[in-house]
């Protein structure tokens, strides 16, 4: 038996951050590149000495990072050039630079040692947050600390891979310094320990549009450089080592999907309009103003969500109203979009602007958060206001408040807006002629005062991710719990056909702008509930435009009245997943290697016996 015989195939189940199939060699990424010491130091005097080194390689840091700032900005990587700047800002953050000044003064231990006991305290730090997109932060703080421990250790070369031919990169995760170093035309894929949706590695490969998976958990630790790896960025899956009737069966899904994506991409610039000539119209979530031109390509015929609050968690201090302008400026001034969605930010329980507080809630997603922190920090919010109402001479803009939970909220945001409005008039500011206002409903007390919210507002948004887990108390960020997490639970579709009912009475439009609206599973459904607007990952549109080119709203209506007649929403998912499959077998083909690999979903890896 040889050697590549002889090696364990693995099944892991990650989260599918890039869509896609890609089977190649694996290249086992070191961000260190180095050997790291840590030792005591052998006298008192050498302290001084040894904080020196330290601040030099803070700043050949620094200096490294702005040349990287400069390389990107030439390069195709569309990655957001914020990040670069936030790992800069934590290079000068004083309270970074003191504690691991004071852990070589106090212990007596090397520029190295004392680095990564900053980095464990801030590890500390953040794995108590509640928030998952915080927790994945602690990766800006590892990137900061890996770059300066290369330049202790005098290893000053930036890290290209250097293999040939195509290769899947295996990482813990990756910084933007990282991929900018890399030969990207190169790279066909990535696969992480760490890492979601909105980590760097996810932001990079979709941009990109390469194949990838995250939060894996031990890849690092079960790849080696050279070996077979598929890395399948639509199930979440990733095979190490497979075996030849595996290979093939995924060249096949391979095929089937870069096939497909042809044939979803004719569909990207048509109307969603069924066959019985009902239009739904399609738009974009955005986080990053990077992400339009991609949205635009992908059939985005506006943007309906775009999330702020990453304007103040990345950054050390207050965003002024002219950055908030500038920001916006670049959402409302993309040709090709009807009108821009700006939410206002969701800050608050563990996502906090950078002077306040941090103030431990039992459960922050139900605390002081969204338009409650809003309407208690009302000049952080009314800077934000200023600066949309100017946005909106430029382009239309729309305004959506988000955890709305009662009409006081509202109409205290309205009143805001009109002040905001009247100072900028007096200061001869140009501003929008009219602004229309939303609410987000995905709290449970909006759903049930939702014909008295359509009377304060133009329109709503139902944002599922947070309606299903307050309406069914399940943490959406606890593993444990995602299997009860199901959109097409009869009380979650019910809510929303209450929503829209109410929407539809008070002759007010309702979107979707949660991840049900993106997923081809519940189209008709969502067709069948008539929902006027649905915004999603932009990857996503073309496949949802083709369902709805296809179908009509009677066999959706249909469909909708049979699904509300089950009991369970597991009954009410077998019968939708039974009617898509039969109705659109292209779309629902059924993966083979599901049932293979069903036993190693609970399980950070797993090996298959053959």
């Amino acid at each position: 038996m040889t050697s590549e015989q002889s090696k364990k195939t693995y099944a892991l189940k990650g989260i599918g951050v890039s869509p896609g199939v890609v089977i190649g060699k694996a290249y086992l990424f070191d961000p260190l590149d180095s050997q790291i010491s840590f030792y005591k130091l052998k006298r008192a005097s050498s302290i001084p000495k040894e904080i020196q080194r330290f601040k030099k390689a803070l700043k050949e840091s620094e200096k490294q990072l702005l040349e990287v700032r400069d390389k990107l900005k030439k390069s195709r990587v569309t990655e957001p050039l914020y990040i670069i700047d936030v790992h800069v800002l934590i290079l000068k953050d004083k309270k970074f630079s003191n504690r691991t000044v004071k852990y070589i003064s106090r212990l007596g231990i090397n520029a190295e040692w004392a680095v990564r006991l900053t980095l464990d305290h801030y590890k500390q730090i953040f794995e108590g947050v509640g928030d998952a997109y915080i927790r994945d932060r602690i990766s800006d703080i590892q990137y900061v600390v890996q770059r300066i421990l290369r330049n202790l250790s005098g290893e000053k070369k930036e890290i290209v891979l250097e293999i040939g031919g195509e290769v899947i990169v295996i990482a813990s995760d990756l910084s933007p310094a990282d991929t900018a170093q890399m030969k990207m035309d190169k790279v066909i894929g990535f696969a992480t320990d760490i890492g979601g949706r909105t980590s760097h590695t996810a932001i990079v490969s979709r941009a990109m549009e390469l194949p990838a998976v995250a939060g894996l958990g031990n890849i690092t630790h079960l790849v080696k450089t050279g070996d077979e790896v598929i890395v399948d960025g639509i199930s979440g899956m990733v095979i190490v080592n497979p075996y030849p009737e595996m290979i093939k069966r995924y060249e096949e899904k391979k095929l089937h999907y870069a096939a497909a994506d042809d044939v979803y991409m004719k569909y990207a610039k048509l109307p969603a309009v069924t066959t019985d000539n009902y239009l739904v119209q399609v738009g974009g979530n955005i986080e990053f103003v990077e992400e339009i031109p991609s949205a635009i390509t992908h059939g985005a015929e506006y943007i309906g969500l775009y999330r702020t609050e990453f304007m103040y968690i990345s950054r050390h201090d207050l965003p002024s109203e002219e950055d908030h302008f500038n920001n916006y400026l670049q959402v409302v001034s993309a040709k090709d979009l009807l009108w821009s969605t700006i939410r206002t930010f969701d800050l608050g329980g563990d996502k906090l602007a950078p002077d306040q507080k941090h103030v431990k809630e039992l459960n922050p997603q139900m605390g002081l958060r969204a338009i409650r922190f809003c309407l208690k920090e009302v000049e952080l919010f009314k800077t934000q206001l200023r600066a949309i109402w100017r946005a909106g001479a430029v382009g239309k803009v729309k305004i959506l408040f988000p955890m709305i939970s009662g009409i006081e909220e509202i109409r205290e945001a309205k009143k805001l807006m009109e002040e905001t409005r009247q100072e900028l008039l007096a200061q001869g500011a140009k501003i929008a002629a009219k602004m229309e206002i939303g609410a987000m409903i995905e709290v449970p007390a909006a759903v049930e005062i939702a014909d008295q919210l359509a009377q304060e507002v133009d329109f709503f948004s139902i944002g599922t991710n947070d309606l299903t887990q307050y309406a069914l108390a399940i943490d959406r960020a606890n593993e444990r719990l995602t299997y009860l997490s199901e959109p097409l639970h009869p009380a979650i579709l019910r809510m929303i056909k209450r929503v829209v009912d109410a929407a539809h009475h008070a002759h007010i439009r309702v979107a979707m702008c949660g991840e049900m609206a993106g997923d081809p599973l519940y189209a008709l459904i969502l067709l069948g509930l008539q929902l006027d607007e649905l915004s999603m990952n932009h990857l996503a549109i073309p496949r949802i435009k083709r369902v709805i080119r296809e179908a009509s709203v009677k066999e959706s209506k249909l469909l909708l009245e049979k699904a509300l007649t089950f009991n369970t929403a597991t009954e009410v998912r077998a019968y939708v997943q039974d009617y898509m499959t039969k109705r659109f077998p292209d779309e629902f083909q059924k993966e083979e290697d599901q049932a293979l690999l069903t036993n190693n979903r609970k399980k950070p890896a797993g090996k298959i016996n053959r």
